[in-house]
């Protein structure tokens, strides 16, 4: 399991940053620098978890406080990613932007990172409390519910983007368990593996609208 998971995980790092550098070079317009920012946040985030955690399959050393800081890191870049989501919506439909929808994003974004930075979280210790857990994904999930609703919208204007909103509803279902039970159930935490894979998904669909766009 150590194997194949770890390569997982170092696939998955690789291709987020490289498919972020991929695109800022071809990127044409600020909607394409974005994607690619978003895809490198994406990546390097990921990577102050993942990485510790590959490493604490084969290296012996205590990785407790480098695996809760990851998360806490990885907690507060995927938060970032949502809000350049947003903005990439905003850009590649070309939709005027309305100043209570972006307040409600950043609001949320900004509560969810708030709530990410209290000490009762336990990240220095890898906590696994499951109160912490719920109160600081809830503004998180009504974020990524705001964006998924607004690609849904979409989702039959535009053949590149059309099934971005599957892939975050999805990979909201996948990560919810875990975030408030892989504490008490472990095997939960394989879940991380489709939700992943949701996230590539949506890199790929950042490459074919830059491809595309610049062809």
């Amino acid at each position: 399991m150590k194997y194949g998971e770890s390569t997982f995980d170092i696939l998955y790092l690789l291709f987020a940053i490289v498919c972020g550098v991929l695109i800022l070079r071809r990127a044409k317009n600020r909607t394409e620098k974005l994607m690619g920012l978003a895809a490198l946040i994406l990546g390097c985030g990921d990577a102050f978890h993942l990485v510790p955690r590959v490493l604490n399959y084969f290296v012996t050393a205590d990785f407790t406080a480098a695996l809760g800081v990851g998360k806490l890191v990885t907690s507060v870049t995927m938060t970032v990613f949502y809000v350049l989501l947003y903005y990439i919506w905003l850009g590649y439909y070309r939709e005027k932007e309305q100043r209570g929808l972006t307040l409600c994003v950043w609001a949320l974004a900004l509560v969810r990172i708030a709530l990410c930075l209290f000490p009762q979280n336990g990240w220095l210790s890898n906590s696994s409390d499951m109160t912490w857990g719920i109160l600081r994904n809830v503004p998180f999930v009504l974020l990524g519910a705001a964006i998924c609703w607004l690609y849904w919208q979409k989702r039959g204007a535009d053949r590149t983007f059309r099934l971005v909103w599957l892939y975050i509803l999805l990979s909201f279902l996948f990560y919810i368990p875990v975030a408030v039970a892989a504490g008490i159930v472990p095997m939960l935490g394989m879940l991380m593996l489709p939700k992943t894979i949701c996230y590539v998904l949506m890199l790929c669909a950042f490459l074919r609208a830059v491809n595309r766009k610049g062809a």
